[in-house]
């Protein structure tokens, strides 16, 4: 049996592919690699000229520093409680109206899908000034309530579980209907228990985006105690200096979670981003 031999192109072709991977890798993790270096430092050697990759010496006195000059548990414990109600919140209304943009059949239901799509297109500055007068006339300013229910809704993650949903065979809902089921069970006993992959790819999305949230929760919170960590993290940065190594040992402890959330959700991610852009009808 003759085995099929690769043509010297491809050969070449491959390894260019895998050298230009190989580049791309490298220059992700290279501010990450630094991050790492620079929280290791003291403060004498973190703007050295040339940059030292290997701190010499090295410390871990900074990421204590971070902790305990600010109230870093606070802000971490902020910025989880808010996180999670905003990732609960919004698998909850973009699941509801995934559902009824695949599912259901109502006069103008694709062109208002396509003008809820449309929103994306709109920059999150552009309606910064609207949401912060809507929270002062609502008597919102200064608590979690700001921070939570203006992130609540998706359009982004309504496309993506509408996109799954449209793969779910509509027999399953005929035969369920059969049996006497509701609308709300169809949604809750079938649909929902099979899209556990895209309503993890959305949770994780969710989660990375509101957790490193910045802007919003500066304008809306003045106080410390409900500021979430990405806004203490500002604290390390004075009037004419920044205590860089400090800052950065508390940018990896704020980067934790992200990613012990993406590690425990990784093969439901990759489920969910492969089979969101299929099928449907």
């Amino acid at each position: 049996m003759n085995k099929q031999r690769t043509a010297p192109g491809q050969k070449w072709g491959r390894l260019w592919a895998y050298v230009i991977l190989i580049l791309v890798a490298g220059g992700m993790v290279l501010p990450f690699l630094w991050t790492v270096s620079t929280a290791l430092k003291t403060s004498g050697n973190a703007l050295v000229y040339p940059p030292q990759w290997i701190p010499n010496p090295a410390t871990l006195r900074n990421f204590a520093t971070a902790w305990h000059r600010v109230p870093f548990g606070r802000f971490l414990l902020n910025s989880f409680y808010t996180t999670v109600a905003v990732v609960i919140l919004q698998l909850v209304t973009c699941s509801l109206s995934a559902y009824a943009f695949a599912r259901m059949k109502f006069p103008g239901r694709d062109q208002l899908f396509l003008l809820y799509l449309g929103t994306l297109m709109i920059p999150g500055q552009v309606v910064i000034i609207p949401n912060f007068i809507l929270m002062r006339y609502l008597g919102w300013l200064n608590t979690y309530t700001a921070m939570i229910l203006p992130s609540a809704f998706s359009a982004f993650g309504t496309f993506l579980l509408r996109q799954f949903f449209l793969t779910v065979p509509y027999e399953l809902e005929e035969a369920a209907r059969i049996d006497g089921c509701s609308r709300f069970g169809l949604y809750w006993r079938i649909i929902l228990p099979l899209a556990k992959p895209a309503l993890a790819s959305l949770a994780i999305f969710t989660f990375r985006s509101q957790w490193n949230a910045f802007l919003w929760p500066l304008i809306v919170v003045n106080d410390t105690s409900k500021m979430p960590v990405q806004v203490g993290l500002s604290f390390f940065r004075g009037m004419y200096s920044v205590e860089w190594e400090v800052m950065l040992a508390g940018t990896l402890i704020a980067l934790i979670p992200t990613l012990v959330v993406f590690a425990l959700g990784q093969r439901f991610f990759t489920q969910g981003i492969a089979l969101s852009g299929f099928g449907g009808r």
